[in-house]
């Protein structure tokens, strides 16, 4: 059962329909329009492997993709093949010819500030601290956030990052912010946010909810760590929001779970 931290400061509606897949891997329902984030839907991925069975793929087919950036655990192509070709693809800047090689026949690329808009959704690139090379030796985009607005929905997908200076009021206000905790392996490199931190970004940020991400859904082959600490990235930022920001509502969605209201 997803979990909730905190309270909310005003009456809400039916708010933003929130599936948690695992990583940084979400659909959302935005009222007017679907978005699957960053998606990866594998088993294992590099050397990385999945602590529990892959999740179904979404359908219907959502109304656009976001790639916060080119890693293989961000920008997974064979997890993006199981998606029609028609679908958009919203890439970073620099990022396009990558899919286009590969069968992509939507892709839109935007550097932090430009915004792209199908129907009543717009995807706004924001900007990240995160290093943007596809290792070891493909193209480089500057990596990004992305801003998802619909008529009554404001949502922020953090990607990969670490805090940087445009974070104060970014999007404001947002209904929702998907931020990540901690990473794949018992150490967290640069570029990246541990659950203190997070809780740092969500005071700059001021979202009415919180939903962690990017912790406990992968390992290194040979790294099998307990549920208990995949899980505590996840509640020691829950912790420090509570303490931090007390108007936000975090909320601890289990990867692989059913669609969540939140808002």
């Amino acid at each position: 059962m997803a979990g909730t931290v905190g309270h909310q400061s005003r009456e809400t509606t039916r708010g933003t329909g929130v599936r948690f897949l695992g990583h940084a891997t979400f659909e959302l329902d935005l009222g007017a329009a679907t978005v699957l984030t960053d998606p990866l839907l594998r088993q294992r991925v590099s050397f990385l492997r999945r602590l529990a069975p892959p999740p179904r793929p979404p359908s219907p087919a959502p109304t656009a993709v976001v790639v916060s950036h080119l890693h293989h655990d961000h920008c997974d192509l064979r997890s993006l093949s199981l998606l029609a070709p028609s679908t958009p693809v919203v890439v970073p800047a620099g990022g396009a010819d990558l899919l286009r090689r590969h069968g992509f026949e939507v892709v839109v690329p935007l550097a932090p500030g430009q915004s792209w808009r199908t129907g009543e959704l717009t995807v706004t690139a924001t900007p990240a601290r995160h290093s943007g090379r596809r290792e070891p030796w493909g193209p480089s985009a500057a990596a990004v956030g992305y801003l998802l607005q619909t008529p009554g929905h404001r949502v922020y997908f953090a990607g990969d990052t670490d805090l940087f200076a445009q974070m104060e009021g970014l999007g404001a206000p947002l209904d929702l912010a998907l931020v990540p905790v901690g990473g794949w392996g018992p150490r967290l490199g640069p570029g990246h946010l541990d659950p203190r931190r997070a809780a740092e970004a969500v005071v700059r940020l001021r979202p009415r909810v919180a939903v962690p991400m990017h912790y406990g859904s992968f390992a290194p082959l040979g790294y099998r760590p307990s549920a208990v600490t995949r899980r505590a990235p996840a509640r020691e930022f829950a912790r420090e929001v509570q303490r931090r920001c007390p108007t936000t509502q975090v909320r601890l969605l289990p990867p692989g779970s059913d669609r969540t209201w939140v808002g």
